[in-house]
């Protein structure tokens, strides 16, 4: 199962370009609404050590990707067009554009930290326009969504969940919406609703169940886009000051991530995604060298990043409390029945176990999961033992 992540914002943020930066595609970018009319879809990657250093082996990685001992593990990014204000009403084509992302369970929301975009994403002088707006925008585009798709059936679902005594018209609403049941009861359970006649719940109560809902299912990371303009400095301080206990703020330049990767797929710089910077190894012309000095010393040493490895990182790890395993065949050479080194790395939820890996790895070999091996210390684990970040782990079935 390969995670999926929204890119999501209003236009001309450089919500494209942050996308075309994380997977190299060459989208169609350009400074107006509705350049991405159907979602653009690429893999791009968390980044995290790989292990083979520390184990001392040469791997040959098969899912993923490793390069000077980091090992890069595939997501899905669903770049979404541009919404404007009044989206959810099906301004701008919104309807569709929020319905893209359904299937993400985490949003890198890209916002212009010059203010140089106003609410609709069209040029303004910089700083002339507060980013802070465009949170709080995307923030109510979101919540009237959900409450349209729950309120246009309230009447209905409502006498249901009464007459059935259970929810299970509710669970049905959320579900396809990617929000899992038990988000669902936690919500029900946490805003004292439980108990309560649905047919009694208030506008009110429906709004909160949407926002407590969207909190959970649909957790964001703010990528604070063009941080290499001075006005956004203040700007981006200001955003982690006052948004810091909701949302994870990256300071972020996806120009310069994308300008770093090109030059090092030409061969003029060595670039790893995610460093803080880069060795010149080709010969780039003198504005070349000029633009790769802006970049160093207006986002790398400002900031210590681009921000666009970070900002998946981010949404991946922390957002959604991912972590890396590495499963074997051979706990004694960490390698497959091939001979192959560290073949594969699963994103997996944090609390997953054994168990849990055997099913993402094959339905077939998580029913006959007897019990697993941790490769570096050779204990054996039970289907309850809890996975760990960057575990080495062999699963034994039954015949």
């Amino acid at each position: 199962m390969v995670i999926q992540v929204g890119i999501v914002g209003k236009p001309n943020t450089g919500k494209s370009t942050f996308f075309a930066a994380a997977t190299l595609i060459d989208v169609k970018r350009a400074p107006y609404p509705f350049t991405t009319i159907n979602p653009n879809i690429g893999i791009g990657y968390v980044k995290t050590q790989c292990v083979c250093r520390e184990l001392g082996v040469k791997d040959n990685p098969r899912n993923s990707i490793c390069i000077d001992g980091w090992r890069f593990v595939p997501v899905e990014l669903i770049d979404v067009a541009g919404l404007v204000p009044g989206a959810w009403q099906g301004r701008g084509l919104g309807n569709m554009f929020l319905d893209h992302l359904r299937r993400a369970p985490v949003l890198i929301h890209v916002v212009d930290a010059s203010g140089s975009t106003n609410e609709e994403g069209q040029p303004v002088p910089p700083g002339t326009h507060d980013p802070l707006k465009d949170v709080a925008f995307l923030e109510k585009e979101l919540e009237m969504w959900v409450y349209q798709i729950l309120s246009k059936d309230w009447e209905k679902i409502s006498k249901l969940i009464d007459f059935q005594k259970n929810y299970e018209e509710l669970y049905a609403k959320f579900t396809g919406l990617g929000i899992s049941t038990s988000i669902v009861d936690q919500a029900i359970d946490e805003l004292g609703l439980r108990g309560k006649k649905a047919t009694s719940w208030s506008q009110e109560n429906l709004l909160d169940l949407v926002r407590f809902l969207l909190k959970k299912a649909k957790p964001i990371v703010i990528a604070a886009n063009k941080a290499d303009i001075d006005v956004s400095i203040d700007n981006i301080k200001r955003m982690q000051r006052e948004l810091g206990d909701r949302y994870i703020v990256v300071p972020t330049s996806a120009e310069a991530e994308l300008a770093l990767r090109k030059a090092d797929k030409a061969g003029l710089i060595r670039y790893l995604p995610g460093d803080g910077d880069f060795e010149i190894t080709g010969n780039p012309t003198s504005d070349q060298r000029k633009a790769l000095e802006y970049i160093r010393e207006k986002v790398l040493k400002r900031w210590g990043s681009t921000g666009v490895q970070e900002a998946i990182n981010k949404a991946v790890f922390e957002k959604l409390g991912m972590i890396v395993v590495f499963p074997v065949e051979n706990e004694k050479t960490f390698s497959d029945s091939k001979g192959n080194v560290l073949p594969d790395a699963f994103l997996v939820k944090g609390d997953a176990t054994p168990r849990d890996l055997a099913f993402e790895i094959h339905t077939e070999i998580g029913k006959r999961f007897a019990f697993a091996i941790d490769a570096r210390t050779g204990r054996r684990l039970s289907s309850n033992d809890k996975l760990t970040h960057r575990m080495v782990i062999k699963i034994v079935t039954s015949h």
